[in-house]
Protein backbone atom coordinates (compact mmCIF):
# COMPACT_ATOMS: atom_id res chain seq x y z
CA UNK A 1 0.00 0.00 0.00
CA UNK A 2 0.93 3.10 -0.56
CA UNK A 3 -0.18 6.86 0.05
CA UNK A 4 -1.83 9.15 -2.02
CA UNK A 5 -0.30 12.83 -2.23
CA UNK A 6 -2.08 14.95 0.08
CA UNK A 7 -1.70 18.83 1.45
CA UNK A 8 -0.23 19.46 5.11
CA UNK A 9 3.36 18.56 6.37
CA UNK A 10 4.82 15.50 6.74
CA UNK A 11 4.45 12.28 8.85
CA UNK A 12 7.45 13.44 10.67
CA UNK A 13 8.97 17.37 10.86
CA UNK A 14 12.31 16.28 12.29
CA UNK A 15 14.41 16.52 8.78
CA UNK A 16 17.94 17.99 7.78
CA UNK A 17 16.27 21.35 6.78
CA UNK A 18 14.25 21.41 10.09
CA UNK A 19 17.68 20.34 12.09
CA UNK A 20 19.46 22.95 10.59
CA UNK A 21 16.46 25.50 11.24
CA UNK A 22 16.67 24.99 14.59
CA UNK A 23 20.66 25.20 15.32
CA UNK A 24 20.38 28.66 13.62
CA UNK A 25 17.69 29.86 15.41
CA UNK A 26 19.03 28.35 18.91
CA UNK A 27 22.60 30.32 17.90
CA UNK A 28 20.86 33.39 17.34
CA UNK A 29 19.37 33.30 20.81
CA UNK A 30 20.55 30.62 23.66
CA UNK A 31 17.96 31.48 25.96
CA UNK A 32 14.77 30.73 23.53
CA UNK A 33 12.70 27.73 24.94
CA UNK A 34 11.06 24.58 23.49
CA UNK A 35 7.69 26.76 22.93
CA UNK A 36 9.52 29.92 21.62
CA UNK A 37 11.24 27.71 19.01
CA UNK A 38 8.30 25.75 18.05
CA UNK A 39 6.32 28.71 17.61
CA UNK A 40 8.85 30.28 15.88
CA UNK A 41 9.84 26.93 13.28
CA UNK A 42 5.97 25.47 13.08
CA UNK A 43 7.41 22.56 14.57
CA UNK A 44 5.67 20.41 17.72
CA UNK A 45 7.65 20.74 20.94
CA UNK A 46 8.87 17.17 21.39
CA UNK A 47 10.34 17.52 17.83
CA UNK A 48 12.45 20.23 18.93
CA UNK A 49 13.29 18.80 22.21
CA UNK A 50 14.47 15.62 20.17
CA UNK A 51 16.46 18.04 18.10
CA UNK A 52 17.67 20.12 20.36
CA UNK A 53 19.07 16.72 22.57
CA UNK A 54 19.52 13.88 20.07
CA UNK A 55 20.71 15.83 17.32
CA UNK A 56 22.73 18.90 18.91
CA UNK A 57 23.52 17.49 21.96
CA UNK A 58 22.51 20.42 23.82
CA UNK A 59 21.15 20.37 27.11
CA UNK A 60 19.68 23.72 29.04
CA UNK A 61 21.67 24.49 31.97
CA UNK A 62 21.37 27.50 34.23
CA UNK A 63 24.36 30.17 34.57
CA UNK A 64 26.84 29.83 37.05
CA UNK A 65 26.72 32.49 39.71
CA UNK A 66 30.01 33.91 40.71
CA UNK A 67 30.93 36.50 43.64
CA UNK A 68 31.87 39.11 40.82
CA UNK A 69 32.63 39.17 37.50
CA UNK A 70 36.36 40.67 37.23
CA UNK A 71 37.67 42.76 34.40
CA UNK A 72 41.14 41.73 32.69
CA UNK A 73 42.90 44.16 35.53
CA UNK A 74 41.62 43.07 38.10
CA UNK A 75 42.48 39.68 37.35
CA UNK A 76 45.90 40.28 36.91
CA UNK A 77 46.27 42.24 39.92
CA UNK A 78 44.58 38.97 42.11
CA UNK A 79 47.85 37.28 40.55
CA UNK A 80 49.94 39.38 41.20
CA UNK A 81 48.85 39.52 45.19
CA UNK A 82 49.15 35.71 45.38
CA UNK A 83 52.69 35.80 43.47
CA UNK A 84 53.59 38.74 46.03
CA UNK A 85 51.87 36.13 48.81
CA UNK A 86 53.89 32.74 47.61
CA UNK A 87 57.16 34.44 48.06
CA UNK A 88 56.54 36.48 51.24
CA UNK A 89 55.73 32.99 52.24
CA UNK A 90 58.91 31.11 50.95
CA UNK A 91 60.77 33.80 53.21
CA UNK A 92 58.69 33.96 55.89
CA UNK A 93 57.15 30.55 56.39
CA UNK A 94 55.08 31.34 59.47
CA UNK A 95 53.49 34.73 57.99
CA UNK A 96 50.01 33.85 58.15
CA UNK A 97 50.35 32.72 61.69
CA UNK A 98 50.40 36.47 62.38
CA UNK A 99 47.23 37.15 60.39
CA UNK A 100 43.56 38.08 62.44
CA UNK A 101 40.83 38.02 60.39
CA UNK A 102 37.51 38.83 60.85
CA UNK A 103 34.00 39.83 59.66
CA UNK A 104 29.93 39.97 60.65
CA UNK A 105 27.28 37.53 59.84
CA UNK A 106 23.80 36.94 60.95
CA UNK A 107 23.20 33.98 63.05
CA UNK A 108 19.97 32.33 62.87
CA UNK A 109 18.03 31.17 66.22
CA UNK A 110 17.93 27.70 64.48
CA UNK A 111 18.12 25.83 61.18
CA UNK A 112 15.45 23.68 59.82
CA UNK A 113 16.79 20.01 58.94
CA UNK A 114 16.51 18.89 55.25
CA UNK A 115 14.44 15.89 54.31
CA UNK A 116 17.77 14.26 53.61
CA UNK A 117 18.84 15.54 57.09
CA UNK A 118 15.75 13.56 58.58
CA UNK A 119 16.57 10.16 57.03
CA UNK A 120 16.44 7.30 59.25
CA UNK A 121 17.09 3.07 58.92
CA UNK A 122 13.77 1.30 59.07
CA UNK A 123 12.48 -2.15 58.09
CA UNK A 124 10.22 -3.00 55.39
CA UNK A 125 7.55 -3.15 57.66
CA UNK A 126 7.96 -0.23 60.20
CA UNK A 127 6.17 3.24 59.54
CA UNK A 128 7.88 5.84 57.69
CA UNK A 129 8.93 8.42 59.71
CA UNK A 130 7.16 12.15 59.14
CA UNK A 131 8.62 15.61 59.58
CA UNK A 132 6.56 18.54 59.95
CA UNK A 133 7.61 21.87 57.42
CA UNK A 134 9.48 23.99 59.14
CA UNK A 135 10.37 27.93 58.05
CA UNK A 136 13.66 29.39 58.55
CA UNK A 137 13.60 31.52 61.99
CA UNK A 138 12.71 34.55 62.25
CA UNK A 139 15.18 35.29 65.13
CA UNK A 140 18.35 35.89 64.31
CA UNK A 141 21.49 37.96 65.41
CA UNK A 142 24.32 39.32 63.70
CA UNK A 143 27.76 37.96 65.27
CA UNK A 144 31.18 39.69 65.03
CA UNK A 145 33.76 36.85 64.87
CA UNK A 146 37.87 37.45 64.53
CA UNK A 147 39.88 34.25 64.51
CA UNK A 148 43.51 33.01 63.15
CA UNK A 149 45.19 29.99 62.19
CA UNK A 150 44.85 28.73 65.08
CA UNK A 151 41.20 29.67 66.17
CA UNK A 152 38.97 31.86 67.66
CA UNK A 153 40.45 34.77 68.91
CA UNK A 154 37.54 36.89 69.63
CA UNK A 155 33.81 36.81 69.33
CA UNK A 156 30.58 39.08 70.43
CA UNK A 157 26.89 39.40 69.37
CA UNK A 158 25.62 43.28 68.51
CA UNK A 159 23.29 44.24 70.83
CA UNK A 160 19.78 44.25 69.69
CA UNK A 161 19.15 47.57 67.67
CA UNK A 162 22.50 48.52 67.36
CA UNK A 163 23.80 48.89 63.80
CA UNK A 164 27.63 48.29 63.06
CA UNK A 165 29.08 51.53 62.32
CA UNK A 166 32.45 53.23 62.56
CA UNK A 167 31.79 54.19 66.14
CA UNK A 168 30.71 50.35 67.37
CA UNK A 169 33.36 48.98 65.15
CA UNK A 170 36.15 50.64 66.63
CA UNK A 171 34.91 49.22 69.88
CA UNK A 172 34.89 46.25 68.46
CA UNK A 173 38.54 46.31 67.05
CA UNK A 174 39.74 47.87 70.82
CA UNK A 175 38.13 44.80 72.29
CA UNK A 176 39.90 42.96 69.74
CA UNK A 177 43.30 44.34 70.43
CA UNK A 178 42.97 43.60 74.17
CA UNK A 179 41.98 39.67 73.29
CA UNK A 180 44.94 39.21 71.73
CA UNK A 181 47.48 40.34 73.83
CA UNK A 182 45.56 38.17 76.26
CA UNK A 183 45.46 34.99 74.31
CA UNK A 184 47.64 35.57 71.72
CA UNK A 185 50.84 36.96 73.20
CA UNK A 186 53.04 35.59 71.04
CA UNK A 187 51.87 37.76 68.24
CA UNK A 188 50.74 40.92 69.92
CA UNK A 189 53.46 43.33 68.65
CA UNK A 190 53.54 42.02 65.70
CA UNK A 191 49.78 41.27 64.46
CA UNK A 192 47.76 42.11 61.36
CA UNK A 193 43.97 42.46 60.83
CA UNK A 194 42.52 41.73 57.49
CA UNK A 195 39.11 42.98 56.68
CA UNK A 196 37.32 43.75 53.57
CA UNK A 197 35.98 47.53 52.43
CA UNK A 198 32.40 47.65 54.38
CA UNK A 199 31.68 50.88 55.19
CA UNK A 200 32.07 50.34 58.65
CA UNK A 201 35.78 49.36 58.12
CA UNK A 202 36.69 52.32 55.72
CA UNK A 203 35.55 55.09 57.37
CA UNK A 204 37.92 57.94 58.39
CA UNK A 205 37.89 56.96 62.21
CA UNK A 206 38.58 53.75 61.69
CA UNK A 207 41.41 54.86 59.89
CA UNK A 208 42.91 56.92 62.22
CA UNK A 209 42.78 54.56 64.67
CA UNK A 210 44.24 51.48 62.48
CA UNK A 211 48.35 52.36 61.12
CA UNK A 212 47.74 54.54 58.65
CA UNK A 213 50.80 52.33 56.52
CA UNK A 214 49.00 49.68 54.93
CA UNK A 215 51.19 46.21 55.71
CA UNK A 216 49.90 44.41 52.70
CA UNK A 217 46.69 44.81 50.18
CA UNK A 218 44.73 41.93 49.43
CA UNK A 219 43.59 42.86 45.57
CA UNK A 220 40.55 40.69 45.51
CA UNK A 221 36.80 41.34 45.09
CA UNK A 222 36.18 43.08 48.12
CA UNK A 223 40.05 44.71 47.85
CA UNK A 224 39.95 43.41 51.31
CA UNK A 225 43.13 44.85 53.28
CA UNK A 226 45.45 44.00 55.81
CA UNK A 227 47.26 46.60 58.38
CA UNK A 228 49.28 46.13 61.19
CA UNK A 229 47.85 46.90 64.46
Amino acid sequence: MEDEPRAGRLSTSKTDDSVERVRSLVRSDLRLTLRMISSELNLNRFTVHQILRQDLGMRNVCAKMVPKKLTTEQKANQRDACLDLLDRLEREPEFFSRVITGDESWILEYDPKTKRQSREWHTEISPRPKKSRMSKSKIKSMLICCFDSQGIVHKEFVPPGQIVNQTFYREVLERLKKMVARVRPGIAPTWMLHHDNAPCHTEASINEFLPKKAFLWFLSPLFARSQSL
